[in-house]
């Protein structure tokens, strides 16, 4: 470890805008929250669908051997963008992911639906808890997850991957990113291209060949 620095006082740092982070400590957090978000992301559809579909069994998530979402990972990089400078009012913070991820995940459903022949990435007509269901795109709880996903990210998640950008090593640091973020990625990667360009199996194929359920 780098240095005996404590979480409460990079957090306050943190908080009042008086932090100072080297460009290699801002690339690693940003690769640390890809990582983190998206996993988060998955635990979330995850535990959500075994509830949705009955209870009876669990259905794996995304499109990946890895536990971990491509769509979260994009979304938590926008609620940082959209609201780190205003990360000193909470309830601001709160509003505003809510703003930012509802347009942007109806747009996103509505322009798929529209230009992909009905097709649906996801659907609120036919999920549980579906209160303030517009065109099947946005829903109440879909404005709430993402909303209190927001707060745990803004002053749970990001904080302590600056404490550990500003503890560790720049070394130990960036292998612990790196190799994280490169993971993903090839993990990602390879189920973009595995069926479309080299036609090999994705993540969807092997896990329905050993009997699992698949909700892209």
């Amino acid at each position: 470890m780098k240095s005996k620095t404590s979480y409460r006082t990079i957090f306050r740092q943190y908080m009042d805008g008086k932090l100072n982070l080297e460009t290699y400590q801002k690339v690693g957090v940003i690769f640390l929250i890809v990582v983190i978000a998206g996993f988060i992301g998955w635990t979330y559809e995850f535990i959500f669908y075994f509830f949705n579909f009955g209870m009876k069994e669990f259905y794996m998530q995304g499109g990946n051997f890895l536990p971990w979402m491509n769509i979260y990972a994009i979304g938590a990089l926008g609620i940082i963008l959209a609201t780190y400078k205003i990360r000193q009012k909470p309830w601001l913070v709160l509003l505003i992911s809510m703003a930012v991820t509802g347009l942007v995940e109806y747009i996103g459903g509505w322009f798929v639906f529209t230009f992909f022949d009905g097709a649906r990435y996801w659907d609120y007509n036919t999920e549980i808890l579906n209160w303030g269901n517009i065109d099947g795109f946005v829903c109440f709880r879909s404005f709430i997850c993402f909303g209190l996903s927001a707060l745990l990210l803004m002053y749970v998640v990001l904080p302590r991957c600056i404490y550990l950008a500003k503890t560790m090593t720049r070394r130990a640091f960036m292998i612990l990113s790196i190799s994280l973020f490169s993971i993903v990625m090839a993990d990602e990667l390879y189920n973009l291209l595995a069926q479309h360009v080299f036609n090999w199996p994705n993540a969807m194929d092997f896990y329905r060949s050993i009997g699992l359920h698949y909700q892209n």
